[in-house]
């Protein structure tokens, strides 16, 4: 178990499954730059990270802006809204000032559309099991979160990501290499790849130069002389 000192972003394991040199150039060495995608997902999270704002529709409570929190894994964050369900079996958790059980559902709004690889799918699968250790139902495989949603802007509806047990292990395995490289306060060198293109971080992380060890001795020595 972790402790509150050592909790790192949740929303940071998004980064790390698109690159861990991204997401340690952001935590560890507190990089950023904005570009178009950003910012158009910084809109995206304005309009819905309201914490004061709940709805109720029928047997659908929705909560915007929960806080998260997991010591097992070390990570805590914010969902943009989570979906409790009644719970038709009367199985589930109790809610304050809801009666009956509910059964949590997490749901991430993104820009854009779908990504080809699981980043996104990790982030909204770590807030589940945040949610299940929250609640206390980690050993309770009926009351398991089965699944949650993902809303893109671009394609304006929900898709369903399902957390099976290889989602759950895999973001199990980020948590535990993203605190390995925080404790140990190394950045990982550069590995160019085509998804570099679309990286807010690109020209910081410089990854054509650094992709290669005789590149990097290159650069250094090159900066070396000119100083």
């Amino acid at each position: 178990m972790y402790s509150d000192d050592d909790l790192l972003m949740l929303s940071g394991i998004q980064h790390f499954a698109f690159c861990e040199r991204q997401w340690a150039l952001i935590h560890i060495e507190q990089q950023w730059a904005e570009n178009m995608r950003t910012v158009e997902g910084n809109h995206m999270h304005e309009r819905v990270d309201d914490p004061f704002m709940s709805e109720v529709r029928g047997s659908i409570v929705t909560l915007r802006s929960v806080s998260l929190v997991s010591y097992r894994l070390g990570l805590s964050g914010v969902a943009d809204v989570v979906d409790f369900l009644r719970s038709e079996k009367n199985e589930g958790i109790n809610m304050l000032g809801y009666p009956g059980k509910w059964n949590p559902v997490p749901v991430e709004y993104k820009r854009g559309k779908p990504k080809p690889d699981e980043r996104d799918a990790v982030q909204l699968c770590a807030q589940a099991l945040c949610l299940e250790e929250m609640y206390g139902t980690v050993d309770r495989l009926e009351l398991r979160i089965e699944k949650g949603y993902l809303f893109y802007g671009e394609t304006r509806h929900r898709h369903e990501v399902v957390f099976n047990q290889e989602l759950r292990n895999l973001v199990e395995t980020y948590a535990q290499r993203m605190h390995e490289i925080f404790d140990k306060g190394l950045t990982p060198m550069a590995i160019y790849k085509t998804h570099c293109k679309a990286c807010s971080l690109v020209e910081i992380c410089n990854p054509k130069t650094f992709d290669h060890p005789r590149r990097v001795y290159d650069y250094l020595k090159n900066v070396l002389e000119t100083d």
